[in-house]
């Protein structure tokens, strides 16, 4: 079925697509005559389809949004070097940068199909049968959720970004373009998604769509909403009324009893190596697939993850192609994983070996303090390719693979709950606390319903110390899943922590790196270009 949905995305992507002549100019062009298009919810599918296209290319989450933009923090680095690569990485990019003009290009494009589909389907709609309006709702609604999405993307990489509710905003002259507020722009997701809310089923009882794997669905749509809030109401807009309804978001989800937990945590990334649709902890992924690598990202919608994020492996001609493993987990993060091996996400997270053939060898024969160099080359262990990726899901490659990406986990929602809790309620509540201990137990292989002494929070946490662990747990359960850098963000924290983790790698060992090297003091991670108007 995988096979299925992507060959259907390429279709829909070919439908309407646009082209940007710099970061502030979405110039969009047409490839059919719509006004014999969309005759009926079977037409409409893939053109919708075409909207999700936009989530698996590089510019997206096949590598910028999922591997690149996320670094450095206090759990991750780049590897050293002097490639253009690695100027996200360590702060020194520019407005100029190609990786910053090609996302913000790539997520207009794909706001601009969202508004185009959204547009044309309203023409139409009144002459779809009952059987077809439905479809067409719940079609709709996804395309809002997109846009949505990738409007969230904008705002908290950039800030002030330019708001283009409908298509003849693209062709506007560029001297006219006029950032919003980010308010604004956040208002306007919380409208698309609310929508989504309404009109969209749970994953569980869709009975409109024959298969909506990797689909957005109710579920979907209301963590996604938790998550916007959460973002909205920390740094650098810092509406703190945004915690109760992040709060009350998430609780409609949890509720619901529609999603959950999955039994193991190791289960999730056998799932999303191998193209396994699990929506009972899945919310949003991104299926990725292509039987071969052609050269041309029009017909290859695979990314990088477990290439240039998984464990290091040579090649193998005929068997795998070389895993680089630039994505280093910083050795202090690892060193300091409260409870260590008690907590079995540490080392299903991170990986202190490589691949040299077949044989699993280790990074270092020494100990850390011996021998900090190699220790600071662990990788993430989550897409550990040779471990999980089965036969009939390889792509033999040195720089793409079939292995799919989380954008956003059950138990993601679950700890921005107790988040929002805390914050709202100034302190923990029962709530909060059931919320995390869930995350905390399934990591340590414990029954997530019963209490444990060894998993559990301390009782009778102050607002701030539980603030404290939820940041923690954060990057324990989420480590390396593009998180890190937007939650230090939002925290208003970026700065300080990776100054304080560049000194603490010195202190652990004086000769490792630590990539992060040129410092700014900025809440978004991409620079602007314009003034806010």
């Amino acid at each position: 079925m995988k096979k299925y949905i992507v060959l259907m995305l390429v279709l829909g992507g070919s439908i309407g697509c646009t082209s940007c002549s710099d970061m502030l100019q979405e110039e969009a062009q047409s490839q059919i005559d719509k006004t014999k298009f969309i005759n009926n919810a079977k037409e409409a599918e893939p053109v919708l389809l075409g909207v999700y296209r936009s989530m698996v290319t590089d510019q997206t989450y096949g590598y910028n949004l999922s591997l690149l933009f996320p670094l450095s923090t206090d759990i991750a680095q780049c590897t050293s070097g002097t490639n253009s690569f690695r100027q996200i990485p360590s702060n020194a990019l520019t407005t100029s940068d190609a990786s910053v003009k090609d996302t913000w290009k790539a997520l207009y494009e794909g706001i601009y199909n969202a508004n185009d589909f959204l547009e044309t389907i309203a023409t139409r709609y009144d002459y779809f049968s009952a059987n077809d309006k439905k479809k067409a709702t719940v079609y709709i609604a996804e395309a809002k959720a997109l846009r949505a999405m990738y409007y969230f993307e904008l705002v908290r990489y950039w800030g002030n970004v330019i708001l283009m509710k409908t298509t003849a905003d693209s062709y506007k002259q560029p001297s006219t373009f006029t950032q919003a507020d980010p308010v604004e722009v956040y208002q306007f997701i919380e409208e698309d998604l609310k929508f989504a809310i309404e009109n969209l089923p749970y994953a569980t009882d869709d009975n409109v769509r024959p298969d909506n794997s990797f689909r957005f669905s109710r579920g979907a749509a209301l963590g996604l909403l938790t998550k916007v809030y959460t973002t909205w109401a920390g740094h650098p807009v810092q509406d703190a009324s945004k915690w109760e309804l992040a709060a009350r978001t998430a609780k409609i989800l949890i509720e619901s009893g529609k999603h959950g937990l999955l039994d193991s945590y190791e289960q999730l990334w056998k799932n999303t190596c191998n193209s396994i649709w699990n929506p009972k902890e899945s919310l949003i992924e991104v299926s990725f697939y292509a039987p071969t690598v052609t050269g041309s990202s029009s017909e290859d919608p695979c990314g990088r993850i477990g290439k240039w994020n998984g464990v290091v492996a040579n090649e193998i001609n005929g068997l795998r192609g070389r895993n680089a493993g630039n994505v280093k987990v910083v050795y202090t993060f690892y060193r300091d994983w409260e409870k260590g091996d008690l907590d079995l996400r540490r080392n299903l997270s991170v990986a202190d070996y490589k691949y040299v053939n077949t044989v699993k060898t280790p990074i270092s024969t020494k100990t850390p303090d011996e021998d900090g160099k190699n220790w600071q080359n662990m990788t993430p262990a989550k897409w550990d390719t040779e471990k999980y990726v089965l036969p009939n899901n390889i792509l033999i490659n040195q720089d793409k693979s079939n292995i799919n990406w989380y954008v956003l986990r059950y138990a993601d929602v679950l700890l921005l709950y107790a988040e929002a809790l805390n914050e709202w309620q100034n302190g923990p509540t029962q709530d909060a606390y059931t919320a995390v201990n869930m995350v905390r137990r399934r990591g340590f292989g414990f029954p997530i319903t019963t209490a444990n002494s060894i998993s559990d929070l301390t009782a009778d946490m102050t607002q701030e110390e539980f603030r404290t662990a939820i940041r923690k747990e954060r990057a324990y359960e989420l480590a390396f899943e593009g998180h890190r850098r937007t939650d230090l963000m939002r925290w208003g924290n970026y700065y300080e922590t990776v100054i304080s983790t560049a000194q603490a790698v010195v202190n652990w060992y004086s000769s490792a790196y630590y990539t992060a090297a040129e410092y700014t003091k900025k809440n978004y991670c991409c620079p602007v270009k314009l003034k806010t108007a």
